[in-house]
């Protein structure tokens, strides 16, 4: 994603992930040894299909300035892209019972630019969630967590018009759950630098369709390029969710920094987001007053790659 070449100008687009809601109930005991070995083998997975990818890309790659954050420019027409991420959400508070908690989120994404302003995605998800329980010992799971179908719609092309726009529409389907993802997406480019917003809202199905969870969410970016091979950037992430659209569950933002770095034929983006800010609404007893360790993480993570062919 990033930069891209289209009727003699420098355009900036991106991807995003969607949001998945937190495992939050165990469901496996293991000994310490096969708890290491379900999260160091999909990590191994993923190494391996970077560097296949890494080997195997000849044609120029495009990049990305973010990685929480979408930008409104759209893929040109017959394009396709490869891109593999790989997000791990950090540790939680011991007073709900999940010590050293640690989620990777696994997503490989191909992308086809169908018009100038129109492009999907097809999405394979995974999901490995470890933690330490009092009442269940070292729990971890490795979970498929379907496929997804990313649309994305260019109204208002940036290069042209004083604010980029697009309209975003995701679905994903895993056999037990589902989800219906929107996003408004805002940006432009100034010189070397480059901002982007999204505005999200997300409705999903868990426990075989029975449940019904809201989820709001807002990301902001800000970035500069540094020459042809670096960018850094901000981002800032909010996240709340609403069990039931009845009340909120709870709030979280999200605040840290974002390095790009790119080749002719490669791309590579990492964000460490920490939380600076949360609030439990539904007093989960965390045992703390600005942080919201009981449903979200102290640390986002995500490492993004990618290649165009």
């Amino acid at each position: 994603m990033g930069s891209r070449r289209t009727n003699g100008k420098t355009l900036s687009r991106k991807t995003l992930l969607t949001l998945r809601r937190n495992l939050n109930k165990p469901s496996a005991r293991m000994k310490n040894s096969t708890q290491h070995k379900w999260i160091v083998r999909p990590a191994r997975v993923m190494l391996a299909i970077v560097v296949t990818g890494l080997l195997a890309v000849s044609a120029g790659a495009t990049d990305r300035r973010f990685t929480f954050t979408y930008e409104p420019e759209t893929m040109p027409q017959g394009e396709k892209e490869f891109e593999q991420w790989i997000t791990l959400r950090t540790q939680r508070t011991k007073n709900v019972d999940q010590e050293n908690f640690n989620q990777w989120d696994f997503r490989e994404e191909f992308e086809y630019g169908v018009t100038d302003n129109y492009q999907v995605a097809l999405y394979l998800n995974g999901r490995n969630t470890s933690y330490r329980s009092k009442v269940d010992g070292d729990v971890s799971e490795f979970t498929f967590e379907g496929l997804s179908l990313e649309n994305i719609y260019n109204v208002l092309n940036p290069a042209t018009k004083p604010i980029g726009l697009s309209l975003y529409l995701e679905g994903t389907y895993s056999g037990e759950a589902a989800e219906i993802e929107q996003k408004l997406i805002l940006g432009q480019r100034h010189g070397d630098w480059k901002w982007a917003l999204n505005l999200v809202h997300a409705t999903e199905w868990e426990d075989n369709l029975s449940e019904i969870e809201g989820e709001l969410e807002a990301t902001f970016g800000v970035g500069r390029d540094l020459g042809k091979r670096w960018s850094a950037a901000i981002e800032l992430r909010s996240i709340s969710r609403i069990p039931r659209y009845e009340e909120f569950e709870t709030t979280a933002l999200y605040l840290g920094p974002t390095v790009r770095y790119r080749q002719e034929n490669w791309w590579a983006a990492l964000s460490v987001l920490p939380q600076i800010w949360g609030r439990d609404w539904d007093h989960s007893g965390d045992g703390y007053d600005n942080l919201d360790l009981a449903h979200n993480e102290r640390v986002h993570i995500r490492l993004l790659f990618g290649f165009d062919f």
